[in-house]
């Protein structure tokens, strides 16, 4: 992998992790509110868990290749 596209990943993973933080908090502020829509609550978590998962392949991608 080039120094280029590892920075590119490099930079991607920051905006998701900003984007999976920010996610969070709006996240644990609806679920405090009674009122709040339960479905829009389980669209929120499960964007949020397809971010780490997302985040989760990206970092695996920076991990160099070993010869077995």
């Amino acid at each position: 992998m080039s120094e280029d596209e590892r920075q590119t990943i490099r930079l991607r993973l920051n905006e998701l992790r900003i984007e999976h933080r920010d996610l969070d908090e709006v996240i644990s502020r609806l679920a405090d509110n009674p009122t709040i829509d339960q479905l829009r609550l389980r669209r929120l978590k499960k964007k949020k868990l397809q971010l780490k998962d997302l985040i989760t392949r990206l970092e695996s991608k920076m991990i160099p290749d070993m010869d077995a």
